[in-house]
């Protein structure tokens, strides 16, 4: 596949989650001012459980679906009639248990709220297989109108009953109302349909690759969503809302481009899987340009972070910011866990894609549970050494798969993170001038891209010149 519709899918896909995100973020400015923090602490607690029971929805086979070569409408159709089977039944368990959640939380409200937001698991189980298809064929341009449809709708139904007096009702409206209709557009705009074929034998042959990252996906879930479950038992619902809040603000930026190059990058070194040189080489691509990109906004981020969260979200939320700090130095270093997983997966190796998640679960529980009685802030920074210790994990069978170790991937992201800490602390002195908030994170904003992009040209990067060339190759197409 050339470089070029590489980069047009990402492009694609990457427009896409910034369109939603974009919307979903004014929408939290909003609602953050309508609503109290107890209510999204509230709507946290139960979106924790909806979290961990949508990688059930995959099972694993969505993965397979992609990572197979030959793989035809007999595996697709044999794929979709189990899902709807298994979402069904996950429903049912999530409806029975509802009670047993808002007891363990001592919240009675919490059984209805639960009942009603986990719709969004069946509804789930009619589009995973529509993703599958779509990610396989590079089609990233129908996730595009599915999402920013569903998404725009919802800010209309989330804000509307927020004005309203509903309360954290607003928030429930909004995800069900979101889901609903981008599966609704999905089907749509998508051709493919689910033909009168079944096969267990198929599904068995998928299952051998995907069931091992379905058990990954569940340790990874859990255990991300393990400290809010625990900053909502024994702490407040104020005190998980900030810690969200504070995730929520840079995994905005670092969503949509993780999310955009996991997309893309799983489907294309599947094409490439019998030759190793050049998934390493995509590999190491990959690492080196989305850091390249993701450190001046992460670190321009932890910067500019307590005006700009005065200013967009109100004093009310400023205990957020030093979630914020620390999510922005561990989210920076995100391309490295997916370029590096991603790999592993297109060559077909999902056993040790579960031997890494176990490990680096081990070694996470084990910050968090040495933390937990001390502080959320203490919770926080053993996230943040669990997250360098997992890339350094993540790395390490590519030393002998791809011959790319983690030092090498480090030597190649180090001149844009010096260059993008530079560019921060020049910009950080503009916060002490007396001036409007709004001047002063503007000023910040455009002195930050000018520094980074000037450095970029004067020490000769290579990432700033591959990507202008890819951006100046498709504008020279689309001009001809």
């Amino acid at each position: 596949m050339k470089g070029n519709q590489v980069f047009s899918n990402f492009i694609w896909r990457f427009a896409e989650r910034c369109g939603a995100q974009a919307v979903k973020l004014i929408v939290e400015l909003v609602l953050a001012r309508l609503l109290l923090p107890s209510d999204y602490g509230t709507i946290a607690l139960v979106t924790v459980f909806i979290t961990i029971l949508n990688v059930f929805v995959d099972s694993g086979l969505g993965n397979a679906l992609i990572q197979k070569k030959d793989a035809d409408d007999l595996d697709f159709s044999s794929v979709f009639y189990l899902n709807l089977i298994w979402c069904s039944l996950l429903y049912l368990l999530l409806f029975v248990c509802a009670p047993l959640i808002s007891i363990f939380y001592q919240r009675p409200e919490l059984t209805i709220i639960v009942r009603v937001i986990g719709i969004t698991v069946l509804i789930s189980g009619l589009k995973n297989v529509q993703q599958a298809f779509v990610s396989r064929n590079m089609l990233f341009k129908k996730f595009f109108f599915a999402t920013l449809i569903g998404t725009l709708g919802a800010a209309v139904v989330g804000i509307t009953m927020a004005c309203m007096g509903f309360g954290i009702w607003a928030l429930v409206a909004q995800q069900l109302f979101n889901t609903a209709v981008d599966t609704l557009v999905l089907w749509i705009t998508v051709r493919w349909r689910p033909k009168k074929i079944f096969s267990l034998e198929r599904l068995k042959s998928l299952f051998n690759f995907g069931w091992k990252l379905l058990v990954s996906g569940l340790i990874n879930t859990v255990y991300t969503n393990i400290r809010p479950l625990v900053i909502g038992k024994i702490y407040t619902a104020s005190n998980l809302a900030f810690y969200n809040q504070g995730a929520k603000l840079p995994n905005v930026i670092v969503g949509n481009i993780n999310n955009s190059i996991d997309s893309v990058l799983l489907p294309v070194m599947s094409n490439e899987q019998d030759d190793v040189s050049r998934v390493r080489e995509m590999t190491k691509r990959a690492i080196s340009t989305s850091v390249y990109i993701m450190a001046p906004l992460m670190i321009g981020l932890a910067v500019i972070a307590e005006d700009l969260v005065s200013l967009i979200l109100t004093d009310k939320w400023l205990p957020c910011v030093f979630f914020l700090r620390i999510f922005c130095i561990a989210y920076m270093f995100e391309p490295i866990h997916t370029a590096n997983l991603n790999a592993i997966k297109a060559l077909g190796r999902s056993d040790l894609f579960l031997k890494l998640e176990i490990w680096k679960k081990i070694v996470g529980m084990t910050l968090l549970a040495s933390t937990i009685w001390i502080s959320v802030e203490a919770m926080a920074y053993s996230y943040l050494l669990a997250c360098v210790l997992a890339q350094i994990i993540n790395s390490w069978p590519n030393k002998k798969l791809l011959h790319y170790s983690y030092l090498e991937q480090l030597k190649d992201i180090f001149p844009a993170i010096l260059l993008a800490l530079f560019m921060g602390a020049c910009i950080y002195p503009i916060t002490h001038i007396n001036l409007n908030r709004i001047v002063i994170v503007a000023l910040q904003i455009i002195g930050g891209m000018i520094i980074y992009i000037l450095g970029s040209v004067v020490l000769k990067f290579d990432s700033f010149k591959y990507l202008a060339d890819i951006v100046k190759s498709i504008f020279l197409k689309r001009s001809r």
